[in-house]
């Protein structure tokens, strides 16, 4: 896969050249599968035992700095009238990277109810980043409407979260809570808040 990401940015490039054949490299979206799932039995309380806890993951093998939402838009408005093996080419892409994985719900609920709908292909990305704000905004309110969160305290943590790149401390997040738990239910409440806040992050703001 190291060699792969390398030779895959010349033109001439093509699995002949590998001892992989390309719908190995399908098996990306598999990977990572995996590694969502190992990840979520790591967590905090997890009582599983697995042989998958002495596997490390290596995602930059299967990570590329050049796809990202804007690429991925302009693929489809390239191919908005495409059938078959394009469109399910760029979803193998998505699934296969790991900073876009989060978004793909959010990239395919544009597709399907906007994106058809707009005459010029220059405007794609204009108006999906006016989409993408109106459902920010939508999944902000959700959250702090769900586990009663204060919205000030919860934007002072994505923002400090987003400017120091660093997880938000229990202390933080005990800080969104509306009502101030006790310590047993905070043991519980506190995890759970600071994982919706992360995945929060991860799904509108990491490119």
């Amino acid at each position: 896969m190291r060699l792969k990401n390398i030779l895959d940015s010349f033109s001439d490039f093509n699995f002949n050249n590998l001892s992989m054949n390309q719908q190995q490299e399908d098996y990306k979206s598999k990977y990572l599968d995996l590694y969502e799932k190992v990840k979520n039995e790591r967590g905090e309380g997890s009582k599983k035992v697995s042989i998958l806890e002495d596997v490390d993951f290596e995602l930059e093998l299967i990570h590329k700095d050049d796809v990202n939402v804007s690429y991925i838009l302009k693929l489809f408005a390239r191919y908005r009238d495409a059938k078959g093996s394009d469109k399910e080419n760029i979803s193998n892409i998505i699934n296969g990277n790991t900073k876009l994985r989060s978004k793909k719900e959010l990239i395919e609920k544009f597709i399907n109810e906007n994106l058809m709908k707009i005459n010029d292909s220059e405007s794609v990305e204009a108006e999906f980043d006016k989409f993408w704000n109106q459902e920010r905004v939508k999944a902000f309110d959700n959250l702090c409407e769900e586990e009663n969160l204060h919205k000030d305290e919860v934007k002072n943590v994505v923002d400090t979260y987003l400017y120091d790149e660093r997880k938000p401390l229990n202390d933080d997040i005990v800080k969104t809570l509306l009502v101030k738990p006790k310590l047993l239910q905070r043991k519980k409440i506190v995890p759970r808040v600071l994982q919706k806040i992360i995945s929060f992050v991860e799904k509108f703001y990491e490119s």
